[in-house]
């Protein structure tokens, strides 16, 4: 099966256009499909708007897919994000997957007046009216039709850019199931409960009477590296420095990233898709401690090399 390649910037402190776009045309240029941005905000190193970074990497690559992790719904006017995601599919040339969440940290969600209690019928129906206007139907935010507007520019990709909807708990999987959308886990899960989770996002597909989604997409942190002293070191790091509140009691750094030399990671790559169905793998912001800027550029080539020699 041949495995769809993403990958996060691995720079994000105090991010520059230059930044971003360098860090995209790198990817682009050693075979990555697809270039990704988380969105959060109000901690230092926030980053509310990645449809706005991602418009710089627009600029300065030709096909990698520009796509976010979490493009929170909840937290704006259907009207306005139907119309900025649009705006950066015709800016791309339809280049966009939007992945999109509804947001999980309570003090957030006050800061925006969303009610916490009601973030997933908000989602649902800011999803459903953002739809409707891409496909050129005039929308009102109140249901009247004396309001109604249509929106423009409409994406380039019809009826709309690939949406998929990040989900971190039983609720939002079943309601990522039920919409028959892609569903987009957490890079902090175990093996294990990933599995559970896929299994549960399909049984709400099938209850709901919708076609399962055929993409399964896992966001993992990987770091490649022919160097075996500096791989052994990096796990030790990752272990006991790294904070993981979603592993099982039994599971370790090797339940939840794929660090290690290419035989180890082109093995544990293999092993995501026979035992998950994994389409898409999305390398992540790389939460590894102590890494160089060169080391970590050379781990993205090396993957990418990997990849294209198993192919």
């Amino acid at each position: 099966m041949t495995l769809h390649l993403g990958i996060t910037p691995w720079r994000l402190n105090a991010p520059s256009a230059a930044s971003i776009g360098e860090q995209a045309v790198f990817a682009e240029q050693h075979g990555y499909q697809s270039f990704w941005l988380p969105e959060n905000h109000f901690g230092e190193g926030a980053l509310p708007d990645p449809l706005m970074l991602l418009a710089s990497a627009a600029t300065t690559t030709e096909r990698i897919q520009l796509a976010t992790t979490s493009y929170l719904l909840t937290l704006r006017n259907p009207l306005q994000a139907a119309e900025q995601v649009a705006v950066l599919d015709q800016l791309s040339g339809g280049r966009v997957l939007l992945g999109v969440g509804r947001g999980y940290a309570p003090e957030m969600l006050r800061a925006f007046h969303v009610p916490i209690a009601e973030k997933r019928r908000i989602f649902a129906w800011t999803l459903d009216l953002m739809q409707k206007a891409w496909q050129g139907e005039a929308i009102s935010l109140d249901g009247n039709p004396d309001n109604a507007v249509s929106v423009y520019p409409t994406p380039v990709q019809r009826p709309h850019p690939p949406i998929w909807v990040a989900a971190f708990g039983p609720k939002a999987l079943a309601q990522a199931g039920r919409m028959g959308l892609p569903y987009l886990s957490s890079p902090m899960e175990g093996i294990r409960t990933l599995a559970d989770n896929y299994a549960k996002h399909r049984q709400a597909s099938v209850e709901e009477g919708v076609s399962p989604a055929d993409i399964v997409p896992v966001m993992r942190t990987v770091y490649v590296s022919n160097d075996a002293t500096e791989v052994a070191a990096l796990r030790k790091r990752v272990e006991s420095e790294t904070e993981n509140s979603r592993l099982q009691p039994d599971e370790g750094v090797e339940d939840w990233t794929l660090i290690g030399d290419p035989a180890y990671v082109r093995d544990g790559i293999q092993r995501y898709q026979e035992s998950l169905g994994m389409t898409h793998m999305v390398v992540t912001r790389l939460r590894l401690p102590g890494l160089t800027e060169s080391q970590l550029r050379a781990s993205v080539k090396l993957l990418a090399e990997t990849m294209a020699a198993s192919s």
